[in-house]
């Protein structure tokens, strides 16, 4: 991998090593970078950020197709490692990642500092009770968090607060009984166990697969998380707090307040490839079957450009918002 050019500096490669080829702009996907840094992913908080960092593009790619643009303030509203919110820090005025528990401070700060951004920050908090004033981003992005929440309703609630008038929030999620929205182990024989089984069941299944027959999995070595775990002689935890389908995610979006602006569904690869189109467009269009075709769901919402209305704010709220 080489260095990028402009503020994008002293790109590592995956075993650490810096290189100083010249690289195409991160705003265009790179999938050998991807599957690259993907397979690599668990081995640390950083490496994550590294995957994070360049799978970024794909948020790029479709905020550009909707003529969004991305000048203003941004805040990555479960950021993980911190890498989507280094990438669009070298872009925006200024960034700032949120989450629950602090993956950053050896990951996105450390990836901020050797690129030499600046106009980034990190907080540890929490998603249900946004610690920023009203109206303040004009971006606010969510990749793969609202299905961790407790209450995707106040989530989504407290993402629009925080935004401006006519800001947007990027949201993306996979429906659960896709293979990606089940955040388990692929089997190289496709049986989809994430359907046949329990939650519980299919995810302790899981865990013995990786620590005991991890060759029957397709995702191997540092790519597994849970490979990494038993390898590491851990546990792993199930994070997974909402089974996401296309009428919960509308459900959620109803009460919302938000504007839709676009709406993907993204067809897996499987169905895509092996179901003929007739019968694939029929299982889209069937609700109890949609969520098993799709891989992920993307939205661009919008907070309405409506008169500002005042609320007075408590003087405990005020005191727990982060000045950024």
């Amino acid at each position: 991998m080489g260095a990028l050019s402009g503020p994008r500096q002293a790109a590592v490669g995956p075993h650490g090593t810096n290189t100083h080829s010249k690289e195409p702009p991160l705003r265009e996907v790179q999938p050998d970078a991807i599957r690259e840094y993907g397979a690599i992913r668990f081995r640390s908080d950083y490496h994550y950020s590294l995957f994070e960092y360049y799978r970024s593009a794909k948020i790029w790619t479709q905020l550009e197709r909707a003529g969004i643009g991305v000048s203003g303030t941004v805040l990555d509203a479960g950021c993980g490692g911190g890498g989507v919110t280094v990438s669009f820090a070298e872009e925006s005025k200024y960034a700032v990642g949120l989450d629950l528990v602090d993956r950053f401070t050896d990951a996105g700060e450390r990836l901020a500092k050797e690129r030499g951004i600046a106009n980034v920050s990190f907080v540890q908090g929490d998603g249900l009770s946004l610690p920023f004033r009203p109206d303040y981003f004009d971006l606010v992005l969510s990749h793969s968090v609202i299905e961790h929440v407790d209450s995707p309703e106040d989530y989504l609630r407290e993402c629009f607060r925080v935004l401006r008038p006519g800001g947007v929030l990027f949201l993306s999620t996979p429906p659960y009984y896709s293979s990606a929205g089940s955040h388990l182990a692929r089997l190289k024989i496709p049986i989809p166990y994430q359907l046949l089984l329990p939650r519980r069941w299919a995810f302790q299944l899981n865990f013995y697969l990786a620590r005991e027959h991890p060759s029957w999995l397709e995702q191997q070595g540092e790519s597994n998380s849970c490979r990494m775990a038993a390898a590491r002689g851990t546990t792993k935890e199930d994070d997974l707090l909402q089974r996401v389908t296309v009428s919960r995610v509308r459900r959620w979006l109803g009460s919302s307040g938000f504007q839709v602006l676009r709406e993907k569904r993204q067809v897996s690869g499987f169905f895509a490839r092996h179901v003929p189109g007739f019968l694939r467009r029929f299982l889209e269009r069937n609700r109890y079957t949609q969520s098993v075709v799709y891989s992920n769901l993307e939205y661009l919402l919008m907070k309405p450009e409506t008169p500002a209305q005042p609320t007075a704010s408590s003087t405990t709220e005020k005191d727990r918002w982060v000045q950024v």
